[in-house]
């Protein structure tokens, strides 16, 4: 699956088009390598570091979802590995804009 999509589908960002500004800034690592490209496969077992809400967040994806559905459907499709950021793999290269973070407005 794409990461766009994944980070969609699994409600780390609320658009695609977020999610790809989130990886055409190369903020986005997958197993520790930098993502460039929206259109980079993710795959079950994959790590992911990313930089959301203030905060770097480290998940293991556990399986793919089909779909963005509700909250508790995306987080049985990942598992935290540093809940309380404490790894120096979680410590961010560059702040992350808000407005990137949060989505697009809407009018």
């Amino acid at each position: 699956m794409r990461i766009d999509r994944l980070l969609c589908h699994l409600r780390f960002v609320r658009t695609r088009s977020a999610a790809c500004k989130l990886v055409d800034a190369g903020h986005i690592r997958r197993n520790g390598e930098r993502v460039t490209r929206c259109s980079r496969d993710v795959q079950p077992g994959d790590i992911l570091t990313l930089p959301l809400d203030q905060a770097v967040r480290l998940v293991e994806i556990t399986a793919l979802p089909t779909r963005r559905g509700a909250p508790r459907d995306a987080q049985a499709c990942y598992r935290e590995l540093d809940p309380q950021g404490q790894t120096a793999i979680a410590a961010p290269d560059t702040p992350v804009p808000a407005h990137i973070t949060r989505g697009m407005p809407h009018p």
